[in-house]
């Protein structure tokens, strides 16, 4: 795409150097976390929720542990006013939550709000008007002097209505479309309002510095932030938040970079949903700095559960890929990363591992309530031997040899390929068990008796059905097992070589089960068979007679 001048940036650099934010690695503490969820996110639904839908919504959020919690816009609809209303008159916040809502600095509408707060335990009263150049000469048509006046008004109006209505309120104060916005301007805008407001140690304001739109790279906006937090009145009294949108993609990176720079507070919505591209995903945002040792001070434990949550009440999707989230952000189909995550997860295992250092992931997913099995080994035609062999192994016990699991590999992305499909952790298990496990379907012996001879040598009485006839056949060998061997080449006519045998058991205790695993070569080739039962001698007959039945099948 050609440019041709139609664009220009939009956005204004500090008039001083603003780059303290630069020395500092990462962010060391939780912000305060405030969520619009029930503003933001609903005012960008199709089919915005329902008052029990809220209602429900704003439960969940205060089980995730948000203080604040904005409720919406109560002077702009009777949809928002009456939600406000039964969350205050039914007693549903709790005295730790505060509840924020949103006004324009328009009396009837201020009235209007205060209204909506009578009797509200704790609540945020957040004033707004536009200041970026666009809106004020397209919009409003009004020089600064003007819109100065208008956050002005709002601000005393803001006192006046507080003083007359019962209540606990706190003010909250944006500069709309702040990324827009000269800086100076926004700084002289911001200090009148805090000059009105007067705030004190028990009684700060909030002052948010809005993405409304994303006009810049993510250091852009840090360096804004830092020289409006180096600017401001009464900075020791004043919180400092951010409400970044996700035009550019890039919400979380101005979050974190703004975080640096001096905010103290996030306004944001779980999954980042808000109008056009959302706002900032407060999810991804507090799970980076869980990730880097920060408890984030908000409860993500149960993601499946509050995915649940989210997607019925808004008719929004959380998408496959969504960071930390989605469905198959820990799903590995990949043979090499399926690989190093099973031998990642055996080395935090057979070292008692406290740090999580496991490859291709980089949180446990069992510390947002997902699984390994299922949700991090996924099995496909892309998959690998490693992948296929842990699954099989964590889900039902089975811990094949090393080159027992690279011929099920193939085996089993062969189905894969051909169905075009992935396969569940139960199809896996049934190929294995329908390739390898107690084979029967050329022969089979029922039973086999020892006999000690001189110089360690034993002997076996060996049963064999085949084709519906018993054979009874005595040979001798090493072991019991190259003693059945060796009768079983003999009844049937058949030559191999006995190449490798691996057992275990496949539970612990005295009730546990044995595992055989026996592999033959004949020609080059090798055949592997797997068997079970409650006595180890017996799974490795089975073990045997599966790999010559496999062999006998060719």
């Amino acid at each position: 795409m050609k440019n041709t001048g139609k664009y220009a940036r939009g956005y204004f650099m500090p008039p001083v150097k603003s780059l303290k934010w630069t020395e500092r690695e990462y962010i060391d503490k939780a912000p305060m976390w405030c969520s619009v969820d029930l503003r933001d996110g609903n005012q960008a639904l199709i089919v915005p929720m329902s008052l029990d839908e809220k209602l429900e919504f704003f439960s969940y959020l205060v089980k995730v542990g948000f203080k604040e919690i904005e409720v919406g816009f109560p002077a702009a609809s009777d949809t928002e006013y009456e939600f406000c209303r039964a969350l205050i008159e039914r007693d549903l916040i709790p005295d730790d939550v505060t509840i924020q809502v949103l006004t324009q600095s328009r009396e009837h509408i201020i009235e209007k709000t205060f209204e909506a707060l009578k009797g509200c335990k704790n609540a945020i009263v957040h004033l707004y008007n536009s200041t970026s150049v666009s809106q004020r000469e397209q919009v409003f048509k009004k020089s600064k002097e003007e819109i100065v006046e208008i956050a002005v008004a709002g601000a005393k109006m803001l006192k006046e209505y507080r003083e007359k209505t019962e209540g606990n309120f706190r003010f909250e104060y944006s500069p709309e479309s702040f990324t827009g916005t000269e800086m100076d301007f926004a700084v002289e805008i911001c200090n009148k309002v805090i000059d009105i407001w007067e705030p004190t140690p028990d009684n700060k304001v909030i002052i948010n510095l809005p993405v409304t739109v994303e006009m810049s790279m993510p250091h852009v906006y840090a360096s804004q932030v830092e020289y409006m937090c180096d600017n401001l009145n009464n900075r020791e009294n004043v919180i400092v938040s951010l409400h970044p949108h996700n035009d550019r993609g890039c919400g979380v990176a101005d979050s974190e970079m703004g975080l640096l720079a001096g905010a103290d507070r996030i306004e944001g919505t779980l999954f980042g949903n808000g109008e056009r591209t959302g706002n900032v995903d407060i999810i991804t945002l507090a799970l980076n700095m869980y990730t880097h040792g920060v408890d984030p001070e908000l409860d993500f434990s149960n993601l499946p559960e509050l995915i649940e949550v989210y997607e019925r009440v808004t008719r929004m999707r959380v998408y496959e890929r969504s960071p930390y989230s989605g469905q198959l952000v820990f799903a590995a189909f990949s043979g090499s990363h399926q690989d190093a995550i099973a031998k990642g997860m055996n080395f935090r295992e057979e070292k008692n591992c406290e740090r999580w250092t496991v490859p291709y992931l980089p949180i446990d997913p069992k510390d947002l309530g997902r699984e390994y099995e299922g949700d991090v080994i996924r099995i496909n035609s892309q998959s690998g031997k490693g992948g296929i062999g842990y699954l099989l192994q964590q889900q039902y016990g089975f811990n094949l040899p090393a080159k027992m699991r690279e011929d099920f590999g193939y085996v089993v992305k062969g189905i894969s390929d051909r169905a075009h499909k992935e396969l569940m952790a139960e199809e896996v298990y049934g190929i294995f068990a329908e390739t390898y496990l107690n084979k029967t379907d050329k022969f089979s012996v029922e039973q086999a008796h020892y006999t000690q001879k001189k110089g360690g040598v034993i002997a076996a009485d060996v049963t064999i059905i085949r084709d519906g006839k018993v054979v009874m056949i005595n040979a001798e060998g090493n072991g019991r097992l190259d003693a059945v061997s060796n009768a079983l080449k003999s009844a049937m006519g058949i030559t191999y070589n006995l190449d490798s045998y691996e057992e275990h058991a496949l539970e612990s205790g005295s009730q546990s089960v044995a595992c055989s695993y026996v592999g033959i070569v004949k020609a080059g080739k090798k055949y592997w068979g797997a068997g079970t039962d409650n006595d180890i001698i017996v799974s490795s007959i089975n073990a045997l007679v599966s790999a010559i039945n496999r062999m006998m099948e060719e």
